[in-house]
């Protein structure tokens, strides 16, 4: 299987992984953190907070507006959320306990984009999916890092 089609980035963030997983697990805070500008809310019938095979909509543009619907396909509470959509990508969030060099207390987060197991991978590269992703993800994982320390420099 090729790695390509696994796009992993981390980040420390000064947090505990239960307030990052809280935000990670609450669709409608989705919008707030995408890096990619392409998340612009939950759908309103969705659940509040995500749990094991939840399924919820995001209004969603690239170019056009869409729906698209996705399941959490694994979920461990504090420690790992990821969830998929019809075509098969899936998005993860891996969170462990960490500190930084000076010994603050936090959490290194690593987001993935999996496509390993998507048909028809040469689309994803033909449209420029694997080159966007990595920066998208930074993005994603600094505007993470701003929405839960309150630090509107980070973003």
């Amino acid at each position: 299987m090729n790695n390509r089609y696994l796009v992993s980035r981390d980040r420390f963030i000064a947090a505990a992984p239960d307030r990052i997983f809280e935000v990670l697990a609450t669709p409608a805070l989705h919008s707030e953190i995408d890096g990619s500008g392409t998340v612009k809310g939950a759908q309103p019938r969705g659940p509040l907070r995500l749990g094991p095979g939840a399924n919820f909509g995001m209004e969603m543009k690239i170019r056009l507006n869409y729906r698209i619907l996705n399941t959490v396909t694994e979920f461990e509470e504090g420690r790992l959320i990821a969830w998929r959509h019809f075509y098969g990508h899936v998005w993860r969030y891996l969170l462990e306990p960490s500190t930084d060099s000076s010994g603050v207390p936090g959490t290194l987060v690593t987001e993935q984009w999996d496509a390993r197991h998507v048909r028809g991978k040469f689309l994803l590269r033909l449209a420029g999916y694997l080159g966007r992703h990595p920066e998208n993800i930074d993005r994603t994982l600094a505007r993470l890092d701003s929405y839960v320390t309150g630090d509107q420099a980070t973003s």
